[in-house]
């Protein structure tokens, strides 16, 4: 007799069940032929691109600030680090002069001081001389246990500098890698920015980029958004700062640059005011605090104009609602209008 083979069980609802798995089978088809992925990002306009990488570049920019800030307490750190290393050294130096001029005195009694005073006396020849050989030692003995103590307050100065020397070092360490923490933040923000404007053609990353409406010449010349004021400077060196701004009309921004070629917005100003004999800090936030604050309508040529909340940007006003700045890694530096951002605060340097 045949076996009779056992039919297969199906599972609930089972018509139904391959029915919804077929259909489900035929729709992720259809989405990976159509779309090249179930999971494909929808495409970016070119507007929506726009405002992604000027999102970035306004966050990398931020953290561009953060770095110069860091760079900046790394660099006193470090100049710190090495004068209390150059005093440690002298004293020393100092330390062992006087090592030496011990261990001399040391070994003259080592050779005389086993014979009592008063049989040396007896002994010698001179007597007369030999009074005034042991007044000589009486006093080299004061200059002896003076010598003592300047060893000794020689070394608790040096064990004190050595003990500055090794906070300042960590002080280093925290500061460098701060920098390399605000070093990736940046990188990283530039990188997706990059990313993001490369998928657009040639005349879209223009109109992404272009953040004035302004056009800058090869040779440096910004066209439509550049006239001279003719408001006064409210002094010499606003002036030449403002000159020399002129002259770096179509120089690339490179975050954390401060010239002569490149710049980032804080290093332009601060660029431009060196140029003027006059030394700001390195970053916007303390910038902003580098002269008297102004309010929009008093702003003349050579002010300093703050923008965002963080006060993260910064340009050189040229009068007539125009500034001068380094925008971010697709402009140059170029003439800008002021309410192209939020405006923060402004600082006139004096």
């Amino acid at each position: 007799m045949a076996a009779h083979r056992k039919s297969r069980q199906l599972p609930a609802g089972g018509g139904k069940a391959r029915k919804a798995a077929t259909l489900a089978l035929a729709g992720a088809a259809t989405a990976t032929v159509f779309d090249g992925t179930g999971h494909a990002a929808p495409e970016l306009t070119t507007a929506q691109v726009k405002a992604k990488v000027d999102q970035l570049y306004q966050e990398a920019e931020a953290a561009t600030e953060r770095y110069n800030g860091a760079k900046e307490k790394s660099e006193a750190a470090r100049d710190r680090l090495a004068v209390l290393q150059d005093e440690a050294a002298r004293k020393e130096d100092q330390l062992n002069t006087e090592r030496t001029a011990l261990g001399t005195v040391a070994a003259a009694q080592y050779r005389t001081g086993g014979l009592d005073p008063a049989i040396q006396l007896a002994l010698s020849e001179d007597p007369d001389g030999y009074l005034e050989g042991a007044a000589l030692a009486e006093r080299a003995g004061d200059r002896q246990s003076a010598a003592v103590t300047r060893v000794r307050k020689h070394l608790g100065e040096i064990e004190r500098l050595r003990g500055a020397a090794r906070v300042e070092l960590a002080s280093l360490a925290d500061r460098q890698a701060e920098l390399e923490r605000h070093r990736t933040t940046v990188n990283g923000k530039l990188d997706t920015a990059r990313q993001l404007l490369s998928r657009l053609t040639a005349e879209e990353r223009a109109r992404a980029t272009d953040t004035d409406g302004s056009t800058t010449g090869t040779d440096g010349s910004t066209t439509g958004t550049a006239p001279v004021s003719t408001a006064a400077a409210p002094n010499a060196r606003a002036t030449a700062a403002v000159s020399y701004a002129r002259q770096k009309l179509g120089s690339p921004y490179v975050w954390g640059a401060t010239g002569p070629d490149a710049f980032d917005c804080s290093g332009l100003i601060q660029a431009a005011y060196r140029s003027a004999g006059v030394s700001l800090p390195r970053t916007t936030y303390a910038q902003i605090d580098a002269g008297r604050r102004l309010s929009r309508s008093e702003l003349r040529p050579g002010d300093l104009v703050f923008f965002y909340s963080g006060i993260s940007h910064v340009g050189l006003y040229i009068g007539d609602g125009q500034m001068i700045h380094a925008p971010n890694p697709s402009s140059p530096v170029r003439v800008a209008p002021i309410d192209q951002m939020p405006f923060a605060g402004a600082t006139r340097v004096v």
